[in-house]
């Protein structure tokens, strides 16, 4: 294999160039209400491009081996991957041309159960990894048949292919 990436901590610093995130099952910002009702609100905004129909979905992922071999962007719209019941980790790189695909510039981060990312609209990814030998449902987001109108896939070559290191 051509590359190897080792995992980063999910911090916003470190993820601002491909999005943001949020942390929902004990969330630290700005609530209304006290208890027993209280709402966080506006945690992760999503770029539907022109879309109206939010979409959600589940992706299952069996645990396989930590190695990046397609990816894929959305032009119009960004993308939330939130892991239901389990960590994961997914990879990232950043908007290109069309005819661009920055491989070498592919981070990987983990993400912790119940940790809602959004993905800005060009930036590449794909199917999270599991992190135990269990699969884990991703909650996915994206604007209805976004994955048939707005997804260009690369399957990456092996010779280019990127193991990811824990």
């Amino acid at each position: 294999m051509a590359n190897t990436v080792r995992v980063k901590e999910l911090t916003l610093e470190a993820f601002a160039p491909y999005g943001t995130f949020g942390t929902m099952l004990n969330p630290k910002t700005t609530k209304i209400g006290a208890e027993p009702i209280e709402f966080y609100r506006d945690m992760v905004p999503l770029e539907l491009g022109g879309a109206s129909t939010a979409s959600f979905s589940v992706c299952r992922v069996m645990p396989r081996p930590a190695v990046v071999d397609v990816t894929e962007y959305h032009s119009f719209c960004g993308e939330i991957e939130m892991p239901l019941d389990g960590d994961v980790l997914i990879h990232v790189g950043p908007a290109t041309p069309p005819d661009v695909v920055p491989l070498d510039d592919f981070e990987v981060f983990r993400v912790p159960k119940g940790t809602c990312v959004c993905i800005r609209p060009g930036v590449w990814h794909h199917a999270p990894f599991a992190l135990t030998d269990d699969p884990v449902n991703v909650l996915i987001v994206l604007p209805e048949r976004a994955y048939a109108n707005d997804c260009t896939v690369y399957d990456i070559p092996e010779e280019d292919q990127i193991n990811i290191e824990l």
